[in-house]
């Protein structure tokens, strides 16, 4: 049984999602990040960094954070969803790469001071829409090549499309993107995609490790 500490973000469900895919048994626990509960003491413990996700796998008596990471984790854990040794495994992991450094960090600048402040940061705001364009381009461009961003279905679509999800947040049109829409349209009616938005316990409710 593997412990999710998350939240509904895009971060959040990139590891409800992939649980689902992986068909690994866990139950959801809820941080609520606009509570600072992930600063709790006890969530320390798991998550030195104080960001969620998190798992812990009581299968295995590891406990992660960082959402790059927990994939390749549970990926490796199962043998699924990413190559092995090769060039193959190389390519899923360069797109993985590019969530992690440039779509999740850009995009959630743009939540902040687009959707959530906007009209306080002018310059900010187009800054961070001018990088969303580039990052949509970069994305529908490699989609124009392959079917999915590692060539099959991988953990580096899991971890991207929920960030593309949010992409009224971000004022992009995804028309404008046709290789990114078919993409998004593709894996949106995945029933692990669907499965994977779970309204979580909350953390109060769970035992935590020792």
């Amino acid at each position: 049984m593997i412990d999710l500490y998350t939240w509904m973000t895009p971060n959040g469900r990139k590891i409800s999602i992939a649980l689902e895919e992986f068909e690994l048994p866990y139950r959801v626990i809820a941080l609520d990040i606009g509570k600072d509960e992930q600063f709790a003491p006890e969530f320390l413990k798991i998550s030195p960094n104080n960001k969620i996700p998190a798992i812990v796998d009581h299968d295995t008596g590891i406990a992660m954070m960082e959402s790059g990471a927990i994939l390749m984790y549970l990926a490796e854990k199962t043998g699924k969803l990413m190559p092995p040794p090769g060039p193959e495994r190389w390519v899923v992991i360069q797109w993985l790469m590019m969530q992690i450094g440039h779509v999740g960090p850009m995009l959630g600048q743009t939540h902040h001071f687009v959707f959530y402040n906007k009209g306080k940061a002018p310059y900010a705001e187009q800054r961070y829409l001018k990088e969303n364009a580039r990052i949509y381009k970069v994305l529908d461009t490699r989609l124009g090549q392959a079917e999915f961003l590692g060539g099959d279905y991988s953990i580096a679509d899991i971890a991207t499309w929920p960030w593309i999800a949010r992409f009224e947040r971000q004022q992009m049109n995804l028309s404008d993107y046709p290789n990114l829409k078919r993409w998004y349209l593709e894996i949106a009616v995945r029933p692990a995609v669907q499965r994977g938005y779970h309204v979580p316990q909350r953390l109060e409710d769970v035992p935590m490790p020792d």
